[in-house]
């Protein structure tokens, strides 16, 4: 039974569990190790389980953790060449753990999951996001922290039966907020972050095409409201007749302390 928990979701810090009834995965490590433990512990997962981490960019909000966590627990760390070169540079990097590239289209393989990376547009060296398939062919991905969408995070996306999906900003809010002009250019920009709008597009085109369980992540704290973030993507389901509850889930992930693991 394949098993989903977005553990931390945040510009403070990200952190996605998957695995199966015997391993796991962490996607990213933006706490501290002893947070991501906790947060492991106080849903029944032992830290012990955790087979590897795969990393989805250099940044600090996703790698903060990664090198005490990985090391106390000697497992491998997974990530694309650009991506290897940042956590070089961060610092983040050990010799008490092996560290092994995954090239954007390229799969690696944990227990009874096969994890696939695939590229997506950001402001880092060489971002990417995941997908997970598990030995029954069920599937999800983890895509955050992506300017804009592309066809080629849209043809790993479409079939997974869960979706971790950034909805990081209202654009109205993030236009009239208090961010400095680069800043908000640079959120905006096609290397920047997904807004809750594109974010609710694609949405619909999943549920059109059978995705059952849709995760809004990477809400920011300053430029999005969950019941904004949760609407914009629940009125755009709507407007394509799926029906809650019935042809799909949708939540918003918590910046942390997020819900028990999900079983499907």
């Amino acid at each position: 039974m394949a098993r989903f928990c977005s553990l931390f979701s945040s510009s403070s810090g990200n952190a996605t569990y998957v695995g199966t009834a015997t391993d796991g995965i962490l996607i990213d490590a933006g706490v501290s190790a002893k947070r991501l433990k906790n947060a492991l512990l106080q849903r029944e997962i032992d830290p012990a389980s955790i087979r590897a981490v795969f990393v989805t960019h250099e940044h600090s909000d996703h790698i903060s953790g990664l090198r005490v966590f990985a090391s106390s627990l000697h497992i491998p760390v997974y990530a694309t060449r650009g991506t290897l070169v940042g956590l070089e540079e961060a610092g983040a990097l050990s010799e008490k753990y092996p560290v092994f590239e995954l090239p954007a289209g390229s799969d690696a393989a944990v227990g009874d999951m096969n994890v696939h990376a695939f590229a997506t547009p950001h402001d880092s060296l060489e971002s990417c996001g995941f997908t997970v398939t598990f030995g029954d062919e069920r599937k999800l991905a983890v895509c955050t922290d992506i300017g804009h969408m592309t066809n080629e995070i849209m043809r790993n996306l479409l079939g997974c039966d869960l979706v971790m999906l950034e909805s990081n900003h209202d654009v109205g809010m993030l236009e009239n907020g208090p961010y400095p002009y680069f800043l908000k250019r640079r959120i905006l920009s096609d290397r920047g972050h997904l807004s809750n709008a594109a974010c609710a597009d694609v949405a619909a085109q999943l549920v059109e095409h059978g995705t059952t369980r849709l995760f809004l992540g990477h809400l920011s704290a300053e430029n999005n409201l969950p019941e904004l973030a949760f609407q914009t993507s629940y009125c755009a389901l709507c407007e394509c007749g799926a029906v809650a509850d019935r042809d799909y889930i949708l939540k918003v992930n918590p910046r942390e302390n997020n819900d028990d693991v999900v079983r499907f």
